[in-house]
This record gives C-alpha cells, sequence and structure tokens, in this order.
C-alpha cells in the first residue's frame, strides 16, 4: 500500500487506484501511531459528527483498553445528543493501533448500573 496516510475526515490520501482495495473499515479512518492519538471524534463533510468529550486510558501496551466519554450529532435537531460512553480495544501491530472490539454504554442510567455491579464484584463501595 505504500506511504498512504489516513484521514479522519473521510478522505484517504493514498496513491492513485489503492483506496478500493482497503478493508471497508479502514476507508477514511486515520490508524493512530501512539495512544494520545487514539480518539473516537469523526468529523464529515465539516461536521463533528461524535464528539470526543474525554478519554481515560484503561490499559497500555500491545493490547489497549480506552474508555471514550462522548456525543453523537443529531442532524434533525442540529444539535448533540446525550453524553454517552464507550470502551474500546486496540491492537498495537506495525507501529498502528487497530480497533478490535468496543462496548457503548448508551446512557447515564446504564453506566450507574455498570458501576454498581462492578463495585459489588470488586468489594468497593
Amino acid at each position: 500500500m505504500g506511504q498512504g496516510c489516513f484521514a479522519r475526515t473521510g478522505t484517504l490520501i493514498l496513491p492513485f487506484g489503492e483506496v478500493n482495495s482497503l478493508p471497508v473499515q479502514l476507508r477514511g479512518i486515520r490508524m493512530a501511531a501512539t495512544v494520545d492519538e487514539l480518539t473516537i471524534r469523526y468529523v464529515d463533510g465539516g461536521v463533528e459528527l461524535v464528539k470526543e468529550l474525554d478519554k481515560v486510558v484503561l490499559s497500555k501496551g500491545a493490547w489497549t483498553t480506552v474508555l471514550f466519554k462522548y456525543q453523537d450529532w443529531d442532524g434533525r435537531k442540529q444539535d448533540y445528543g446525550p453524553v454517552r460512553f464507550s470502551i474500546r480495544r486496540y491492537q498495537k501491530r506495525n507501529d498502528r493501533y487497530q480497533q478490535k472490539s468496543k462496548f457503548n454504554i448508551s446512557s447515564a442510567d446504564q453506566a450507574r448500573k455498570l458501576i454498581a455491579a462492578l463495585e459489588g464484584w470488586t468489594g468497593e463501595h
């Protein structure tokens, strides 16, 4: 694939003709080289469709786990929706982080239930 560069703006900068050879999940996504570069933020057509509010790195290494706090853009309302959370797992291969799995927490209520369960299991209150 050469010296191609991925951009999170929905635009790929690659040698001519190589865009369609990419797996669908890599088209338009910049691959992070460091943990600090990992983001859930997504911009398309000049609109920030996913706004990252905060990030906590839960573990680092060949497998990295990150908790994101974010909001999705609601085009109908022309405003951001409720705060959501996502736990994402990345594997570092060839000096780039690749997302391997994710779990989205869709509401503050679901987050509180998850916190309560974890506190109960770990014996912390």
